[in-house]
């Protein structure tokens, strides 16, 4: 158990859930009342972690009191933290992780835009592993990562003509903002992202390969898997995008980076460059806006201008906004598939060309 020192003590007797038990609602308009701002924030580290469950209850109770709001796994493997907190008790929090040796002076990478409704609540989750790669640890040395490179760094070798830069991020994330000249992959997950990785580098192992994600998490599995395929020259973004564009701004370098950073939180995303790269999935028109559909049985992520918005009432189709104006309970029936009429609505929720997969139904409908 940690010392918790000078830290923020409870004041009620009765023993809390280590878990939320408030709704939305609830949670959207204390988030609201707070009179103090919050900063947001991410680290990661991989350590050998004991009594994970014991671990876990402790953080929750400890981080409650700090009023950490976020999203945190942790695993045997480790842990991987999205979260904001107070901003008046960031020492606190900083003194909370020094107190556990395997936790010792984590590196944080502080949000570059922050309005202080990152997240609602404090979600701290047992996994697997600490990020979704499907990938059997003992088949290789995910210690032997690749070689990491500051901002300063990175830009350099990015004039390097053997050099070929890797997004290791979804496609929905790189849409919106990405390095110039970057390999794109189209993936939903982690997970398909190492495997088209290997495609789209084949035949490249004496390449330079620089690697860069939010904030370097992914990196580091992902530039492992591609020295364990015979990649000689690995190397990666130290602290992904965000440190990127800290270290850019603080030393008045070029940034190299092109559009916004998609962030897993309520922000989905922020500005690095000014640049808009992306077009709204229903006209065309640039936009770097994404949403979620309206219709609660979709919920689909895509990006929608403020024109189509309104003209599809935050829907990503016409199907969705029908279904948006039917009585609650034929929805319900529809979400369970009671009258077939889900096979509108992707098991994924993210739907990458809503243009392309729905622009016989959407467009000639709306004409």
């Amino acid at each position: 158990m940690a010392n918790q020192g000078d830290f923020p003590k409870r004041t009620e007797t009765k023993k809390r859930p280590l878990h939320n038990i408030y709704g939305k609602e609830i949670l959207r308009k204390r988030l609201e009342e707070e009179n103090f701002s919050r900063t947001t924030l991410s680290f990661y580290r991989y350590v050998i972690l004991e009594n994970v469950q014991e671990l876990r209850d402790q953080l929750y109770a400890e981080w409650e009191i700090l009023g950490v709001l976020g999203r945190i796994y942790i695993a045997r493997e480790g842990i991987n933290a999205q979260l904001s907190i107070p901003s008046h008790n960031l020492d606190f929090f900083r003194k909370n992780l020094d107190s556990r040796n395997q936790f010792k002076d984590m590196q944080f990478k502080i949000a570059v835009e922050d309005d202080s409704k990152s997240f609602l609540k404090l979600d701290l989750k047992i996994k697997k592993k600490i990020v979704a790669d499907g990938l059997n640890d003992d088949a290789f040395d995910v210690t032997n990562v690749g070689k990491h490179l500051s901002a300063e760094e990175f830009n350099l070798h990015m004039e390097d003509e053997n050099s070929i830069v890797v997004d290791v991020r979804n496609h929905y994330e790189s849409e919106i903002g990405h390095f110039e000249n970057a390999i794109l992959p189209q993936s939903d997950t982690f997970r398909e992202e190492l495997r088209i990785l290997l495609e789209l580098l084949n035949g490249k192992e004496n390449h330079k390969i620089l690697m860069y994600c939010t904030g370097g998490i992914r990196c580091e599995k992902a530039s492992a898997w591609l020295k364990h395929h015979g990649y000689k020259d690995v190397n990666q973004l130290h602290g992904g995008i965000i440190s990127y564009a800290h270290e850019v701004s603080q030393k008045g370098l070029e940034s190299k980076f092109k559009g916004k950073n998609f962030v897993f939180d309520g922000r989905l995303q922020e500005a690095i460059g000014n640049e808009v790269i992306s077009s709204c999935h229903q006209c065309g028109a640039k936009c770097d806006r994404h949403v979620n559909c309206e219709n609660p049985g979709c919920h689909v992520l895509f990006i929608q201008c403020p024109s189509c918005s309104e003209k599809f009432e935050g829907c990503c189709t016409l199907e969705c906004q029908n279904v948006l104006h039917l009585p609650k309970e034929k929805q319900k029936e529809i979400r369970k598939g009671k009258l077939n009429e889900n096979r509108f609505f992707s098991k994924s929720k993210i739907r990458p060309k809503i243009s392309e997969l729905y622009h016989g139904i959407l467009f000639k409908s709306s004409k």
